[in-house]
């Protein structure tokens, strides 16, 4: 007779229907089932406000309308696991879910695509002329990019990676910015043309909290799935993106503000230390305030202090004025900006 460790039972994973939730779902149950080949796993899919609402400018959506739903699946035991994006996860989570688990992180950067109308005739962003149109909905990518090509013009372009390559190619746009790790986890990869990052000549990009990772959500206290979940659990890349999501949390920000961060692992004086980077940047690019910082994390207590104390530094040093204005944008019942009038 099987053991109660070995014993078969079934655990539902509830994600997203677009094919990229789809596609990371089913590369989390590959490590699963490879650790625990005893359980059976069922994908619950479902259409969340963000996959229904293909029109309404994503900043005025506010915050949890990719997870929410989800939740609430969660909640009531109708699904035990969810599969997010990282980067779509509020940073704080309902009563009675945790953040049980963070993946090995595939690229996290952003890259740009040109539109097949170009046929190779650009390399790299800087290559475009004033006037081009790049379509993007992300105000975090809009203002960075406004502050270092303020000769582009940025449209608002929704979709998943299928339709806004499409939309890139035929509706007018000269590119679009996308992040890496959905166009690699699609075989999409032929269709980058431009790495961005704090490194990029001619002025980078920094990439939104938790890109390029995925989190994976349980009940809280559900000891059964988190110890499931540990089969799947990459600590680096956990503890790197606690210190990006404490940076978030500290300045109460969201997807639909400019809060970019940057991390990455380095050896220094014979120690690997965590690189912390962010930057804030006001919606029309003019103002931004950057930093950074380099310290020895072991865990994930040390991650969310060495967030909020750099997050805390650039607040004083003007970023929680800029966010400031951006709030009260969005309080004065005005959507947020991605696109040039």
């Amino acid at each position: 007779m099987a053991s109660s460790e070995t014993a078969p039972y079934t655990v539902k994973i509830g994600t997203r229907r677009s094919a990229l939730a789809l596609r990371q779902t089913e590369l989390v149950i590959e490590a699963l089932q490879a650790a625990h080949p005893h359980v059976k796993f069922e994908v619950h899919a479902m259409a969340t406000m963000g996959d229904r609402d293909q029109t309404t400018p994503l900043p005025a959506l506010g915050k949890g309308l990719w997870t929410t739903e989800l939740e609430a699946r969660l909640l009531s035991r109708e699904v035990d696991i969810i599969v997010h994006s990282l980067k779509d996860m509020p940073t704080t989570l309902p009563a009675g879910c945790v953040l049980g688990c963070v993946t090995r992180r595939e690229d996290p950067r952003d890259v740009v695509v040109f539109s097949q109308r170009h046929a190779g005739r650009y390399k790299v962003l800087a290559d475009l002329p004033a006037g081009a149109v790049v379509g993007t909905s992300s105000v975090r990518r809009a203002s960075q990019l406004r502050r270092r090509y303020p000769g582009l013009v940025f449209r608002d372009i929704r979709g998943n990676i299928e339709t806004r390559l499409s939309k890139c190619d035929t509706d007018g746009f000269d590119a679009t910015i996308i992040a890496a790790a959905g166009l690699l986890r699609m075989d999409y990869g032929h269709r980058i043309a431009q790495y961005l990052d704090s490194s990029t000549e001619g002025g980078g990009l920094l990439h939104a909290v938790g890109q390029g990772a995925l989190g994976l959500e349980v009940r809280e206290g559900d000891e059964r799935m988190l110890q499931l979940l540990k089969a799947t659990e990459d600590t680096p890349t956990m503890i790197a993106c606690f210190a990006e999501r404490s940076v978030m949390r500290t300045l109460e920000g969201g997807c639909s503000v400019p809060i970019g961060v940057e991390t990455s692992w380095v050896e220094e004086d014979g120690t690997k230390k965590l690189r912390l980077r962010m930057t804030v940047v006001s919606l029309d690019g003019k103002e931004a305030v950057d930093g950074e910082n380099t310290e020895k994390v072991t865990d994930l207590a040390q991650a969310e202090h060495m967030g909020k104390e750099l997050a805390q530094k650039l607040a004083g040093l003007g970023a929680q004025k800029i966010l400031d204005q951006i709030n009260a944008v969005r309080d004065a019942g005005t959507t947020l900006k991605v696109s040039d009038s």
